[in-house]
């Protein structure tokens, strides 16, 4: 269903005890594998002025869809007319059977895929939860309007989580919960339904800056404030073109998105593995070689990745991520040949990074 102005006010709606559905939405939210849900209104001014303040110094990079939508991003009820409040939810997605991200970072032959890509794509999984969780509220009050959301719309949506009392937003931008730590996906819903909001939740970074020390490419060039053109989850899978080579080196064997700001935060002690099956990893994905990957064609880069958020950065993109990363690996005649496998690949952007990456291992003779 759609939001719609008309839709604001449903027969018998004004017989309902909001207070109660909202308690009761919370507790449909967890029966549907939600780990907590808080209700927000729609007030981002603070929000959009910080955005607007980001954008201004081109800290967004290529990511031109933030600046889109004529402010929409951060005024829900133009965005979907007739909003008046939002539903946010957070799931748990910690891969518990995973091998060790610590483990993975330390040995450069191997590939560090960002744990929340490992198993299926959060988009589907949590955009059926939401339609769910909306079904259920229909069969309590009946025909009501309400849009779902997960990262796939210009949404606050760490803003909203965070006046919805899900957590506050982090020096490193991402949102971190006081009892279960940052590990989660976030979605929305729009809805028209008049319901109590919740207290916002309290920052408690204090004067930790972890994750600001812990950046291989010092992203965070301020507390709360990141320069996405630094950050790897940036150059690694919304940057399309050629990596800088002056950030190569902090890439290391990273060959899609980063951890290492969350993976430092000292409120990650206390988050457990999630319970989602679709989170598992698939095809090994969290302990491959990067030679491994790197002889992937795009039919099984396809395959292999079918379902997955990975897929979305494309076969060339991947191929150059793992080049720079076989640069940062060990030398040895199998990383040497690995490369050279691919040094006359139809792509430029492939074949430039995969010449930068024979340099790191034959100083002063890139041609090898």
């Amino acid at each position: 269903m759609t939001l719609s102005p008309k839709s604001n006010i449903s027969p018998g709606r004004d017989s309902i005890d909001f207070v109660q559905l909202a308690r009761d939405i919370k507790t449909w939210a967890r029966d549907l594998g939600f780990q907590q849900a808080g209700v927000a209104d729609t007030d981002l001014d603070k929000d959009e002025a910080h955005l607007l303040s980001w954008l201004g110094e081109n800290l967004h990079g290529e990511m031109n869809y933030m600046a889109a939508h004529d402010g929409k991003r951060s005024r829900p009820q133009e965005l979907v007319p007739g909003t008046l409040r939002v539903i946010s939810v957070r799931m748990d997605y910690w891969p518990g059977q995973a091998d060790q991200a610590d483990t993975v970072l330390d040995d450069p032959a191997r590939a560090y895929v960002s744990r929340y890509a490992l198993g299926r794509d959060y988009h589907k999984v949590l955009r059926k939860r939401l339609q769910k969780l909306a079904e259920r509220i229909a069969e309590q009050v009946g025909p009501f309007g309400f849009r779902a959301f997960t990262d796939s719309a210009p949404v606050l949506e760490k803003a909203l989580a965070q006046k919805a009392g899900l957590g506050w937003i982090g020096k490193h931008t991402n949102l971190i919960n006081r009892r279960e730590g940052s590990w989660f996906f976030l979605g929305e819903l729009f809805t028209d339904l008049p319901l109590p909001v919740d207290d916002p939740s309290e920052n408690h970074c204090g004067s930790c800056q972890a994750c600001i020390d812990i950046c291989p490419t010092q992203a965070i060039i301020a507390p709360y404030r990141l320069d996405a053109r630094r950050c790897i989850s940036y150059l690694t899978i919304e940057l399309h073109g050629s990596i800088p080579e002056a950030l190569r080196k902090g890439i290391g064997n990273r060959i899609y998105g980063c951890d290492d700001c969350q993976l430092i935060c000292p409120w990650n002690r206390f988050s457990r593995p999630s319970e989602e099956s679709d989170f598992t990893p698939r095809h090994r994905l969290d302990s491959r070689t990067l030679i491994d990957l790197f002889k992937w064609d795009e039919a099984e880069f396809l395959r292999v990745t079918e379902g997955t958020a990975i897929r979305r950065i494309g076969h060339i993109s991947w191929l150059r991520n793992i080049a720079v990363a076989l640069g940062n690996s060990s030398r040895s005649e199998a990383v040497i040949e690995a490369l050279q496998s691919r040094s006359n690949h139809p792509s430029e952007l492939v074949r430039e990074h995969v010449q930068w990456a024979l340099g790191q291992h034959n100083p002063g003779d890139k041609t090898a």
